[in-house]
């Protein structure tokens, strides 16, 4: 029965030769599935904040926004205010003197930290921008009068100044650089896995054409 035969049997040497090729194929669809959701995973939020900030960007000017001003004024006490002098300053460092800084902060819940500031003769002006607002801050160096007025814009010049990472400060900036990163990844992931399934669905490149050549088509024809 040696010469025998079982039918529908493979060749161990045939079952041999396909599975290496077979495990590392294997291997990398997995690593591209891995890679796209977790990828996907970490800047969903993301994704869903900056489509939908996208929309209220785009149609800014038919979003009613109603500027909110408030001002408040605080005076220096005499000590503080010899420590702003011209005779005591003599050539005006970057930022205000370390013990103005903290009573002025103090006072009216301000950071100052870091802040440059323009001297004149006669006052100290601090420019204090933020995302979906304004603010500034003056110091007059002969009365000790401290003027600060903050404007706030709404929550949607808020969330639109985010968007575009406007006087956010580097905290935000690096959160943006780090969801830029994972977003292209998830980006390239999924070109990866479309690369992977095209075969069993025609329609794959098709598709992904078309999703390079409409926006083009529209800045050609319509943006100039």
């Amino acid at each position: 029965m040696s010469g025998t035969r079982r039918v529908g049997s493979r060749p161990a040497g045939r079952a041999k030769a396909h599975a290496p090729g077979w495990t590392q194929s294997a291997f990398w669809k997995r690593q591209a599935r891995t890679w796209h959701w977790m990828s996907g995973a970490v800047c969903l939020l993301g994704m869903l904040f900056f489509s939908a900030t996208g929309i209220t960007l785009n149609h800014a000017g038919a979003i009613p926004a109603d500027p909110r001003v408030e001002e408040r004024t605080i005076a220096l006490p005499p000590a503080l205010l010899d420590a702003v002098s011209p005779e005591a300053l003599g050539e005006e460092p970057a930022a205000l003197p370390e013990a103005v800084e903290r009573h002025v902060s103090r006072q009216l819940g301000v950071s100052l930290t870091g802040r440059p500031v323009e001297w004149s003769e006669y006052d100290a002006y601090v420019s204090l921008p933020r995302p979906g607002g304004d603010a500034w801050l003056s110091l007059d160096r002969e009365t000790g009068e401290v003027l600060y007025e903050e404007t706030s814009r709404g929550a949607v010049s808020y969330l639109n100044d985010l968007h575009k990472g406007r006087n956010t400060g580097a905290g935000w900036r690096l959160f943006l650089d780090l969801f830029a990163v994972a977003a292209i990844l998830f980006s390239l992931t999924g070109l990866w896995l479309l690369q992977i399934s095209a075969k069993r669905r025609p329609s794959t490149w098709p598709l992904t054409a078309a999703g390079l050549a409409v926006p083009v088509m529209i800045l050609l024809v319509f943006v100039h």
